[in-house]
């Protein structure tokens, strides 16, 4: 069984992540739920982005509906050129995203930007045939992938489930920007659902038809992209660049990105360098990070700049977060359909401001920090397998395990994990032997596992075992707190 597989299974068997309705035969492709561990896990990434982002940015953050009106979209652009390239097969008539299937088939990049006659030139000359049956493809034609519905009884109002977060900020700006009281740059931000009708959802949580979104878009005034907060403080970290023309990633302070105008502001060499922080505080190693640049084939028609960070994983490198400078394409598209006045008046000077966006997909990240810790490793005779998670996004920070659950060392336990819970999530295990439950730990990725035994009843010591390294040490029960603080786990929020 390859990595990535290994992984599936291992979130499957631990009910991190599992298929919607998966006890219906008609269950739908491209949806997923997250099971308690992984909705711990989900959440402490959404911690973490705002104490790695939205803090360090002064962000707003606001929670955004998932249904708008249809006139949004068509100010937005995604009635009209929100679409994949597809081809059915003749044969099965099984249904493909073309772009993938060359990518996947023949190992070369395929923009999905590019036109019909390109596509079709491309399955021609690499012959690619349907994966299902073998069979011949039509011709490529493009898809809309926005998910249509219908609001109110009569079905008078033509609604779609928005395709991506970010609408909602772009909506709200102008109250949010009046009642706040705030001036440019202004960072605001939400967590949360999106939608898209896919082609073919595949590899669990990577393509998904529901998925989450952490959205951060940054309002500006386009005079002072030269202009970022906390410059000093940034300017001589190293960016993992992989500019348009480099076949390979180029370390680079952000004030030499500059100077060599590879960015096009101090303003958005900052925002990458917090977001690089960020994957790192997570536990990426820089290494497997990049920014690679996309050219005018791939960016999105309305990015005059466009950076998509990639992580590298067992199956290639993933996309996890889309940076790109918007300019006015958004607040004036919206102003002119809505006929609302979307303009700033800041120091005599009107305008509409510039976007700068990072939108990160929740559910890729989460894949690829699982891909990234997950080790298999032998201890004496048996096979461990341990989830090296950075304690701050461990599902379970701490466990709390009686070596046996009787003669008063269960009693004793349930003290011990009160005395941690009051500062800490705390989990209470007593079933099985204390070597199984430190390997389910391990599985989970628990950065420590306290142990009550009966000389705890003599003296008032646990042990205290490392995921990690497996090294225990002894300590007195009041010194727990204090060791947990030199860890790196963090309290209760």
């Amino acid at each position: 069984m390859e990595r990535f597989d290994k992984v599936i299974d291992l979130a499957m068997r631990k009910g991190l992540f599992f298929p919607t309705a998966e006890i219906y035969a008609s269950a739908l492709a491209g949806f997923w739920e997250y099971g308690p561990y992984g909705n711990q896990l989900k959440n402490n990434l959404i911690k973490m982005w705002r104490k790695y982002l939205l803090w360090p940015m002064d962000a707003l953050e606001i929670d955004g509906c998932s249904v708008l009106p249809e006139e949004v979209f068509v100010a937005s652009g995604h009635l009209k050129s929100f679409a994949d390239p597809i081809s059915k097969c003749k044969k099965c008539g099984a249904v493909h995203r073309v772009d993938k299937l060359i990518e996947e088939k023949a190992g070369v990049p395929m923009p999905e930007a590019m036109s019909n006659e390109k596509f079709n030139e491309a399955i021609s000359k690499y012959k690619i045939t349907c994966p299902a049956c073998g069979g011949e493809l039509m011709g490529t034609a493009k898809y809309n992938l926005m998910l249509k519905t219908q609001v109110g009884p009569e079905k008078e109002n033509t609604a779609y489930l928005r395709p991506e977060a970010c609408q909602s900020i772009f909506l709200d700006f102008d109250r949010v920007y009046r009642t706040m009281r705030r001036t440019l740059p202004l960072p605001i931000a939400q967590v949360e659902r999106a939608y898209r009708n896919e082609i073919s959802p595949r590899k669990s949580l990577f393509r998904l038809r529901e998925f989450y979104q952490n959205d951060i878009e940054v309002f500006f005034n386009p005079e002072n992209i030269n202009e970022a907060p906390d410059w000093d403080k940034i300017k001589n970290i190293e960016l993992m660049l992989e500019p348009l023309g480099s076949k390979d990633v180029k370390p680079i302070t952000a004030d030499e990105a500059l100077k060599k105008k590879l960015i096009s502001g101090k303003l958005i060499a900052y925002y990458l360098a917090l977001s690089q922080n960020y994957y790192e505080a997570l536990g990426f190693k820089k290494s497997l990070i990049r920014f690679r640049q996309l050219g005018s084939d791939e960016r999105a028609f309305y990015a005059k700049e466009a950076w998509d960070t990639e992580i590298k994983t067992s199956i290639g490198w993933v996309e996890i977060t889309a940076n790109n400078y918007r300019t006015d394409h958004d607040l004036r598209e919206h102003a002119r359909v809505s006929k609302k006045d979307l303009s700033v008046n800041e120091e005599g000077d009107k305008f509409i401001p510039h976007i700068w966006e990072m939108s990160m997909g929740v559910d890729r990240v989460i894949l690829c920090l699982l891909d990234h810790a997950y080790h298999e490793e032998k201890v004496k005779d048996e096979e461990r397998i341990v989830l090296r998670l950075a304690p701050e996004l461990a599902p379970i920070p701490v466990a709390v395990m009686p070596l046996m659950a009787k003669d008063g060392l269960d009693k004793k336990a349930r003290e011990i994990a009160d005395l941690i819970e009051s500062k800490y999530e705390t989990f209470y295990d007593s079933s099985g032997s204390i070597g199984k439950r430190y390997r389910r730990m391990d599985e989970l990725g628990t950065p420590l596992c306290v142990t009550i035994d009966y000389d705890t009843l003599k003296d008032n010591t646990v042990t205290v075992r490392d995921r990690d390294s497996m090294k225990q040490v002894r300590v007195k029960a009041e010194e727990l707190i204090k060791l947990i603080e030199k860890s790196s786990l963090k309290a209760k929020t």
